[in-house]
């Protein structure tokens, strides 16, 4: 059962109707994490735009921000976050294949820029609450920051830690409030790793 009571369809205010309407055109129903967040009058106005914003087309790989937000699910251990982010990344032409080897963290199967931005996402994801500033003033190794930066330019590489960051926030706010499931589990293989 849900932390906070899921905000019915006639309750969300009048300024959340637009975004609310066109989030139930694109998905055929209101989602779980958009009726908590209904509970908060104007919230949902804000966060679908900056969420598609984010999760959508921009100038890095759509492919990767897919792979990346999987990874930062299960390392999260939200199974509601990993099946909206299984299911996206499907439509985006992921295969299963794929999904389970990003659950399990073996990379070597996917190309250098996606093997980077996987490892970006697992030490953002795991590496700054326990690694003191005074070791990593970004929290992720030297290394790892270098070869980030000589794959992608500047853009790509906002929309990356901005797209690992809302999924990292997302996964615990999906967790927190321990939804059920409103659209299809994760496959199998990426379950066993939640």
């Amino acid at each position: 059962m849900a932390m906070v009571p899921l905000t019915a369809d006639d309750d969300f205010a009048a300024a959340d109707r637009p975004v609310l309407d066109a989030g139930v055109s694109a998905y055929g129903q209101i989602l779980h994490t958009w009726s908590a967040i209904g509970n908060s009058p104007g919230l949902l106005s804000a966060y679908l735009p900056f969420v598609r914003r984010v999760a959508g087309p921009g100038r890095l790989d759509q492919r990767i921000k897919e792979l990346t937000a999987v990874r930062v699910a299960v390392l999260n251990h939200c199974r509601y976050t990993a099946s909206h982010r299984c299911t996206s990344a499907v439509k985006a032409g992921v295969r299963e294949d794929e999904l389970v080897a990003v659950a399990r963290g073996s990379f070597d199967r996917f190309d250098e820029r996606e093997q980077v931005a996987l490892m970006l996402a697992e030490e953002m994801t795991i590496a700054p609450p326990v690694v003191p500033w005074e070791i990593s003033a970004s929290g992720i190794t030297a290394d790892l920051r270098t070869r980030a930066q000589q794959l992608f330019d500047p853009a790509e590489l906002v929309e990356l830690a901005m797209g690992i960051g809302l999924w990292n926030a997302l996964a615990r706010f999906h967790r927190l409030m321990e939804f059920e499931l409103d659209l299809p589990d994760a496959p199998a293989g990426v379950v066993e790793h939640l």
